[in-house]
């Protein structure tokens, strides 16, 4: 390890990544872009058939793309994951924790037990078992970088997603932690929050929404970041040896405006999902779980 961490970029070309939640939106179009940019990737989901789907995308990348079933709330298969990528590529230069979910569209009082369990484990809890199994690893390479996902909800709040938005706050200041942590090795850390991304998270999360109209959906739509530029915007970040990447042009206004006016942007949100409530662009476009 070297005496200070180094402030120059880690290219992706010629590297070993591990991407979780690549089996759909924005992990799927990072594996795509990872593998464009020349880099080795090992994908990581719990459905076969959806890293299946993100094989067939990619094409024929032959030994550079690996695929590994794993759930990254499952502590043994997630305990054993560096091994098995390590016997796949040979090295791990890089880790991104993309995989996440969000929560039903109520207020905190109306979650379940099980509900709010559900989304720490996998947005903070797995996210943070896979930084545990990971770092070994990193720690060994000459230079490495470790990404995690969280969102503009991990630092403005939207009424019904509250839980959400504490996991991903949560992830926020583990990322940052570590980033003071691994100040003095060679690892480097980048924290990315995207806005609102067109994914299928919403279904992903079984959470149901209302089916909106043709004229709503193409609304909520043009408010978003589409998958591949969310991906190029991420990989750019972590090129570029940033500490914090905010994906979308609702993630930059939303940082500024919680910091010089909290208050009036709280209540402005607020308004306008109330407003919009029951529509895909209240649910999909301006909450913090378009990703």
């Amino acid at each position: 390890m070297g005496a200070r961490q180094k402030e120059s970029a880690l290219q992706v070309k010629d590297r070993v990544w591990v991407v979780t939640g690549a089996g759909s939106g924005m992990g799927r179009e990072l594996v795509l872009a990872l593998l464009e940019r020349g880099a080795r990737v090992a994908a990581v989901d719990r459905a076969p058939a959806a890293l299946a789907e993100t094989t067939s995308f990619a094409g024929a990348p032959g030994e550079r793309l690996s695929c590994h079933v794993v759930d990254i709330t499952d502590a043994a298969a997630v305990a054993a994951l560096p091994d098995e990528v390590v016997a796949a590529h040979g090295a791990v230069d890089g880790l991104i924790n993309n995989a996440g979910i969000i929560q039903p569209f109520v207020p905190v009082t109306e979650l379940t037990d099980d509900d709010i369990r559900r989304v720490l484990d996998v947005n903070l809890m797995g996210t943070l078992a896979m930084c545990r199994a990971f770092l070994p690893v990193l720690l060994e390479r000459p230079e490495a970088h470790l990404a995690n996902v969280a969102s503009m909800g991990g630092f403005f709040p939207f009424p019904g997603q509250t839980v959400y938005g504490a996991s991903k706050a949560a992830v926020k200041l583990l990322t940052e932690g570590l980033y003071a942590e691994l100040l003095d090795t060679d690892v480097r850390v980048t924290v990315i929050f995207p806005g609102a991304v067109d994914t299928e998270i919403t279904a992903n999360s079984g959470v149901q929404v209302r089916e909106g109209t043709p004229e709503e959906k193409a609304k909520a739509e043009r408010m978003m970041t589409s998958a591949p530029d969310a991906a190029r915007i991420m990989i750019d970040g972590i090129e570029r040896n940033r500490l914090h990447v905010h994906v979308g042009r609702d993630a930059q206004l939303m940082s500024l405006l919680i910091k010089v006016a909290p208050r009036p942007a709280i209540r402005l949100v607020k308004k306008l999902m109330e407003r919009q409530m029951g529509s895909p662009a209240a649910e999909e476009g301006v909450s913090p779980a378009g990703r």
